[in-house]
């Protein structure tokens, strides 16, 4: 890529929680002199035979509500100066989502966690599962209360960075450290040991002390790299369930941002990122920028 990020998508359907992504995405836009790309889909009905006079109605209405909705992110974008595109589309939200940033080769998407509900409406949040899930390109997801300040005042300096050694936090932290050193940020690396998963009643004090000396070397990945870019950065071993330790270090750290793998690696000892990634998401108060194995490297 020329730039780290050239492209970022923005999903609206219009809500508090769309625009509160809306938000996190223009500053991110701005900050690295993205094109901001502005979808809204409207979700066929399935008790609607398209093509009806009724259902023509209805989908109208739908999409001049879609297209108003797109157009209030599109004008924030371009007040922030950024190259706007817009589009408003019908069909499967996440699967539309997911098609757009492939057709238009899109580097980041980004998304509020809680959308509308309603009889027209679809759940900003479970398409936002879902597009984690699926996607190919890496996920900003932003909470509803991460919307507590202006464009210009979001801040980028403190990210917090989980690693578990596998190859998916690897990709994480390329991500993490190249996006650190654009927006001149700190990065803050942590790695839990998962006790509840080998009872110390149980387990020798080697297996304790060879997880922890794992955790102690996937950091040392993670500061080496780090140094290299000339980004600041701390690590420290955790312990107990992984989610619990990234929402603790991170309220802790009062960072602006996690950054993780979607997937990470399975077994004793270790914590399947995935799992981890979804519940981290649906607890944090702030944005969680979440990048899949296939990723580009940036």
């Amino acid at each position: 890529m020329s730039r780290l990020i050239d492209s970022i998508l923005i999903p609206t359907d219009g809500s508090e929680g769309a625009l509160a992504g809306a938000k996190r995405a223009i500053a991110l836009a701005s900050r690295t002199n993205a094109d901001v790309h502005v979808l809204s889909v409207v979700a066929v009905r399935s008790d609607l035979e398209e093509g009806t006079d009724a259902a023509e109605s209805l989908y109208a209405s739908l999409e001049a509500e879609a297209e108003d909705a797109v157009e209030t992110v599109a004008e924030m974008a371009r007040s922030a100066d950024a190259e706007v595109t817009t589009a408003v589309t019908r069909g499967t939200p996440f699967q539309s989502i997911r098609e757009y940033a492939t057709r238009r080769e899109i580097d980041v998407i980004a998304m509020g966690t809680k959308g509308r509900t309603g009889l027209d409406r679809v759940l900003l949040g479970s398409v936002t599962e879902n597009v984690l899930r699926t996607t190919r390109t890496p996920v900003l997801a932003v909470p509803p209360n991460a919307d507590a300040t202006e464009i210009d005042n979001v801040a980028f300096e403190e990210f917090l960075l989980p690693t578990d050694g596998s190859d998916g936090a690897a990709i994480a932290a390329d991500w993490g450290i190249a996006l650190a050193s654009r927006l001149e940020s700190m990065v803050h690396a942590v790695y839990s040991v998962d006790t509840s998963r080998v009872s110390r009643a149980k387990a020798p004090d080697e297996l304790l002390d060879a997880l922890e000396d794992s955790g102690e070397d996937a950091l040392e990945t993670v500061r080496e790299h780090a140094r290299s870019a000339d980004v600041s950065v701390s690590g420290a071993v955790a312990t107990g369930p992984p989610a619990d330790v990234i929402l603790t270090t991170a309220g802790e750290r009062d960072v602006d941002l996690i950054v993780m793998g979607t997937h990470g690696r399975t077994g004793i000892g270790q914590w399947f990122l995935g799992s981890v990634t979804e519940n981290v998401v649906r607890q944090a108060d702030v944005p969680v920028f979440c990048v899949p194995v296939s990723a580009e490297t940036p």
